[in-house]
């Protein structure tokens, strides 16, 4: 899968906002199907260079990615109508 199919999550530890996020899709669909993926941006600098060149140079996390297309520290309500608009 690339992030261009389907949902990445770039997250962090102890991030209050990636937590309430992830914690809000454990009642989703979306949680479960295998076009999502987390990606720790602590563990992997090619995605934290990638979520600062969405995010004005900030390592701003959530970020995800709804088929290619990135959103900044997006509410649970945005993300999932994002999936919906994009067939995700």
């Amino acid at each position: 899968m690339t992030e261009n199919d389907g949902v990445v999550l770039y997250w962090r530890p102890l991030c209050s906002y990636c937590m309430k996020l992830c914690l809000g899709l454990l009642f989703t669909r979306l949680r479960y199907s295998r076009r999502f993926t987390r990606v720790n941006i602590w563990k992997d600098p090619d995605a934290a260079a990638f979520v600062r060149s969405v995010a004005d140079g900030q390592e701003t996390v959530p970020t995800v990615t709804v088929d290619g297309r990135p959103m900044v520290n997006p509410s649970l309500r945005q993300l999932l109508d994002a999936t919906r608009e994009y067939g995700v």
